[in-house]
């Protein structure tokens, strides 16, 4: 009988495929997001160094959220990324999904990162 891995499984390699081909520099990090059912978090890493230059998550306590899993809060994590990333000198990254597919929720934090000045 063949056994079937999970999804978490297979999207850790996905990532690790992709994570082949991108690296975060000091001029250009690397914007990464990981997403779970109750929430969604995105961090950009220098990868030089590895060290992580800014953070957000939906847990963040001055956005108020109710419910941190759904693309509303994707979309608010995504301002506050940006909005911290202007502050740290931060314009442009590379993106890093995660393995995930690049709809929903990381569509969501990556079109709002993309509106408050990111660029990728």
């Amino acid at each position: 009988m063949i056994k079937k891995e999970s999804r978490n499984k297979m999207r850790v390699v996905r990532h690790s495929r992709v994570r082949k081909n991108i690296f975060g520099t000091v001029d250009v990090p690397r914007l990464n997001v990981f997403r779970s059912n109750a929430g969604i978090y995105a961090q950009i890493i220098d990868d030089e160094t590895a060290t992580t230059l800014v953070s957000a998550s939906s847990l963040d306590k001055t956005l108020n959220l109710s419910n941190g899993g759904n693309i509303k809060a994707a979309e608010k994590v995504g301002e506050l990324l940006a909005l911290k990333a202007k502050e740290a000198g931060i314009k442009k990254v590379v993106f890093d999904r995660g393995g995930y597919l690049y709809h929903g929720r990381v569509k969501a934090l990556a079109d709002a990162a993309r509106e408050n000045g990111l660029e990728f």
